[in-house]
C-alpha cells in the first residue's frame, strides 16, 4: 500500500554532554551542537517551525529564534513551552498533527540546560555568560504556558517540590503492596541498579558507573538521605550540562531532502492528559487515571498492546514514578528481560529538568533504526506525576494515518477525594515522607492523613523527635492529631 506524501516521520536526532563546566556555553550552543549531530546543514536550513523546550539555566526571550539563526532557518516559526517532563513528547505529537495537516513541513523540537555549569560556577563565585535579547526581540509564544502544580494544602506546609512529593507516593507503594520497610528499599535498590545498568551501555548517558542495589539505597558519605525513603541515588540528576534535538518532516519532504529511509522512525500514535493538578484531590497516591486511560489510549490508536512494545522508555524520575506507571500500563517491574528504560532513567542518564524526554525519544529512534522491524513506546510526566504523554514508534510504515487523542474527559469522570486545608482533628495516616538536613537528621515529616469521613488532609510534623519516628517506625495507619495551622503530632 503506498504511504500518504504527508506522513510524519521523524529523521533527525541527535544528543550532546558537556563533561567539563563551562562558563561561556549556553544552553543554546548545546543545541545547535545536538542539532548538527542529528542532521547535515540542507536539513537544518530546511526547518520552517522550530519549538524549543522550557529551560531553565539561561533566560531567553526567544531561545528559537537563536538556534534558527544559527543553524540557517532563519524564516522559521518559533514557539517556547511551559514547564513539564511531559513536553517534549507532546511536541512530538502536535508536530506530527501539523506535518500531516499540512501546516509545517519540517519541524525541530529543542531543548538543552547547563546547569551543572551554571551551579558550580556560582559557587566560584562567577557568572554565567550568555546572549542576552533585549526588548526588541518579542516573548515567544508560548512562553506563559504554565498550569499551576500545586493545590493550596501543599503551599499552606510547604510541600513545594518533586523530592518531597516522590517518596509520599512511594510509601503509598509499598504500603499497597503490604512491604516492609527493608523489603521495600531493597527492592527499588534493585529496579534502580538495573536502570543503572541501562546507563552503562548508553554512549549519551551522563553516568557510565553500573551500581549495585546496595549502593543505591543504603546511605553513605556521597549518597545522603534526602527525603524517606529516597537517598540522592533515588533522585533526579539535574546536574548536567546536556542538549537534545529531534527532527521531524513528512515522507515527501524526507525524499525531496534524500534522508536515508534507513533513519526514518514512524510516530503511530500518540495520547495526552493529566490528573488533578492539586495532588491532595488524587484518590490515592499509588495510581493514576490519566496514565491508565492516556497510555491504553495511544497503544489502542496504535493498533497495538503493551505486550507487543519491544522498547519502553518509562519516565523516571523517581522509582515510584515507575511503579506507578507500569502498575497502570500492566508492565512487569524488576523483569531483567524487559527493562523499562532505553537510557538508564533519570537519575543515571541525566535529568535535564523538562528535556529528558527529547534525550528518551532520541535514544529510543536509535535503538529502533539498529533493530528494524521492533516498535517503541515513550511515557512522559510533569509535576508530581500530573502531567502525561505517550507516542509510539516503529521502523515499519503506519498502516494509517498518525493518530493523537486527548482523553482528558474520561480521565475527569474518574473518581477524586476532598481535600481539606484548616481542618483539625485526629485522623490517620495514609502515607508521608521524612526530609533530612545535611547532616544525616531527620528534620521534619510531611503527611497525607485520611480524615474520618475519608477525605484527606496534608499535614506536617515539625517535632524532630517525631520526625526521627517516622523512619524507625512504620506508622502507616497511625493516629496523629492535625491543628488547622497544617501542623501535626502523633498521638
Amino acid at each position: 500500500m503506498p504511504i500518504d506524501p504527508r506522513t510524519p516521520v521523524l529523521v533527525g536526532y541527535g544528543q550532546v554532554n558537556q563533561h567539563t563546566e563551562d562558563a561561556t556555553v549556553e544552553p543554546v550552543d548545546l543545541m545547535v551542537a545536538a542539532a548538527r549531530e542529528a542532521a547535515d546543514p540542507r536539513v537544518l536550513e530546511a526547518v520552517d517551525a522550530v519549538r524549543i523546550v522550557n529551560l531553565l539555566s539561561w533566560r531567553y526571550r526567544d531561545p528559537g529564534l537563536l538556534l534558527a539563526q544559527r543553524i540557517g532557518a532563519e524564516k522559521a516559526e518559533t514557539r517556547y513551552t511551559g514547564i513539564g517532563g511531559n513536553v517534549p513528547q507532546t511536541l512530538v505529537n502536535l508536530a506530527c498533527l501539523d506535518i500531516q495537516q499540512g501546516k509545517h513541513d519540517v519541524v525541530l523540537i529543542a531543548g538543552g540546560e547547563t546547569w551543572r555549569s551554571r551551579t558550580r560556577v556560582r559557587a566560584a563565585g562567577n557568572k554565567m555568560q550568555g546572549t542576552r535579547q533585549d526588548e526588541s526581540v518579542p516573548m515567544a509564544p508560548g512562553s506563559d504556558e504554565n498550569l499551576p502544580m500545586a493545590g493550596p494544602g501543599d503551599a499552606k506546609i510547604g510541600l513545594d517540590r518533586p523530592a518531597y512529593v516522590y517518596p509520599m507516593f512511594e510509601q503509598a507503594v509499598r504500603i499497597a503492596n503490604g512491604e516492609t520497610f527493608d523489603e521495600h528499599r531493597r527492592r527499588i535498590g534493585a529496579l534502580w541498579a538495573q536502570f543503572s545498568a541501562v546507563a552503562a551501555t548508553n554512549p549519551h548517558a551522563w553516568s557510565h558507573d553500573a551500581l549495585t542495589a546496595e549502593e543505591i539505597f543504603q546511605p553513605s558519605p556521597k549518597n545522603r538521605m534526602i527525603s524517606w525513603p529516597y537517598t540522592k541515588l533515588m533522585n533526579s540528576n539535574n546536574m548536567v550540562d546536556q542538549g537534545a534535538v529531534l527532527i521531524l518532516t513528512s515522507v515527501e519532504k524526507a525524499q525531496y531532502l534524500q534522508i536515508p529511509s534507513e533513519r526514518w522512525v514512524f510516530p503511530y500514535a500518540g495520547a495526552d492528559s493529566h490528573d488533578t493538578y492539586a495532588i491532595g484531590e488524587r484518590a490515592e497516591f499509588h495510581t493514576s487515571p490519566a496514565i491508565r486511560i492516556a497510555g491504553k489510549r495511544a497503544l489502542e490508536l496504535a493498533g497495538a498492546g503493551v505486550d507487543d512494545m519491544d522498547l519502553i522508555d518509562v519516565y523516571s524520575c523517581f522509582p515510584s514514578a515507575v511503579q506507578v506507571a507500569a502498575r497502570e500500563l500492566g508492565l512487569p517491574v524488576g523483569d531483567a528481560d524487559r527493562p523499562l528504560t532505553v537510557t538508564g532513567g533519570l537519575t543515571f542518564a541525566g535529568g535535564p529538568w523538562n528535556n529528558y524526554v527529547t534525550h528518551s525519544i532520541a535514544t529510543m529512534a536509535e535503538q529502533l533504526v539498529a533493530q528494524p522491524g521492533k516498535r517503541g513506546f515513550i511515557t512522559a510526566n510533569g509535576g508530581y506525576l500530573t502531567k502525561h504523554s505517550f507516542g509510539v514508534y516503529g521502523t515499519e510504515p503506519p498502516a494509517h494515518e498518525f493518530r493523537w487523542e486527548d482523553v482528558q474527559s474520561e480521565v475527569d469522570a474518574e473518581p477524586t477525594r476532598a481535600e481539606l486545608v484548616d481542618w483539625s482533628g485526629d485522623g490517620r495516616v495514609e502515607t508521608w515522607t521524612t526530609p533530612f538536613d545535611r547532616d544525616g537528621k531527620p528534620e521534619k515529616a510531611f503527611l497525607a492523613v485520611r480524615t474520618p469521613d475519608d477525605a484527606r488532609v496534608l499535614a506536617v510534623i515539625t517535632d524532630p523527635a517525631q520526625a526521627q519516628t517516622t523512619v524507625t517506625d512504620d506508622i502507616a495507619g497511625a493516629t496523629v492529631r492535625v491543628n488547622a495551622d497544617g501542623t501535626a503530632s502523633l498521638a
